[in-house]
């Protein structure tokens, strides 16, 4: 069984390289023309893809070849301010060809659009936004050449008084969106409201991948044995050319639970690995720890120390 290891968006060991500078609204409004407002939108856009090609050349030398990227790379790209800014003609080279990276080196990329970003809202206006961020996200990865098996993480949304009904709409919604987004879309357990049993009949009943988050999981259950649903998630990737998809994280403290730690506690992930050993399936991991890829250093230095586990290079393993 070989296991993966990615994580999210940027890098604590590299300096100044982040792919999500932005500028506020209300700064962008103090920028006296539309001509220079725009000028400083596609200089920030063109350095956070140049920081996205650094993050990817640091990937490729150290084996990751499974990460996620920033949702901020196109600063401002869905508000108001912006609707006069053709921002794909201005980037559109830069996406062509840290998409002809990523083809060349095999990467396994995703986004997580951020937590507004509901399906399932009561409220039109809500759903309408959502979408349109749907469609920046797809953008992104079109405009870099991405086939299908580039993923949109999303999560279930609220319940809104009313668990039900709050799934049939995210039900209704889904079913309404343009294929090319459908195509995208993944689903993940949270650490409040939809528990991995409750995400996984909906994943089934949609025939939706779902990405297995265990620490959310350990917020959030009713009981369930984790491991009797493992084979059912991993083979809602069945008909994927990735292996399934495991987020882990560990909580920051025991009052704080929620929250990501800075680095992923390798006996809370160990017992995961041990489990899910007897099901036998490759899968990635995505490592959510606030230290990024230093997280994911110093996890895979800790676990080539168990016995059953063998190294096959600075980001992957094999489980014996």
């Amino acid at each position: 069984m070989i296991v993966r290891f990615g994580y999210v968006a940027m890098s604590a060991t590299l300096k100044d390289c982040s792919p999500s500078k932005t500028i506020t609204a209300a700064n962008l409004t103090k920028i006296d023309s539309e001509k220079r407002r725009l000028a400083r939108l596609s200089s920030l856009a063109r350095e956070n893809l140049n920081n996205t090609q650094r993050l990817f050349y640091h990937n490729k030398g150290h084996d990751i070849q499974v990460f996620r990227l920033t949702s901020k790379l196109i600063p401002l790209a869905t508000h108001p301010l912006t609707k006069n800014w053709d921002w794909f003609a201005d980037v559109n080279e830069q996406l062509e060809a840290l998409g002809d990276f990523a083809r060349e080196n095999n990467l396994r990329l995703s986004a997580h659009p951020d937590h507004f970003t509901l399906l399932n809202s009561p409220k039109e206006e809500v759903t309408e936004a959502s979408i349109r961020d749907l469609h920046y996200h797809l953008r992104i990865f079109e405009g870099m050449g991405l086939d299908t098996s580039a993923k949109l993480v999303l999560h279930v949304g609220g319940s809104y008084g009313n668990k039900k009904e709050s799934i049939q709409r995210f039900k209704n919604t889904y079913q309404s969106l343009a294929p090319e987004l459908k195509s995208r879309i993944i689903l993940e357990n949270d650490d409040k409201i939809y528990t991995a049993r409750e995400v996984l009949e909906l994943c089934q009943q949609l025939a939706i991948p779902m990405a297995l988050d265990i620490h959310h999981h350990w917020c959030n259950h009713q009981g369930e044995n984790l491991i009797e649903y493992l084979p059912d998630i991993f083979a809602t990737w069945e008909k994927e050319p990735f292996a399934p998809k495991v987020h882990v994280s560990s909580p920051k403290t025991e009052k704080d639970f929620r929250s990501h730690a800075d680095y992923v506690d390798v006996s809370f992930f160990l017992e995961f690995l041990k489990a899910a050993g007897t099901v036998g399936q490759d899968f990635d991991v995505m490592i959510e720890a606030k230290q990024k890829d230093e997280a994911l250093f110093r996890l895979i230095k800790e676990l080539k120390k168990v016995p059953f586990i063998k190294l096959i290079n600075e980001a992957s393993l094999m489980i014996e």
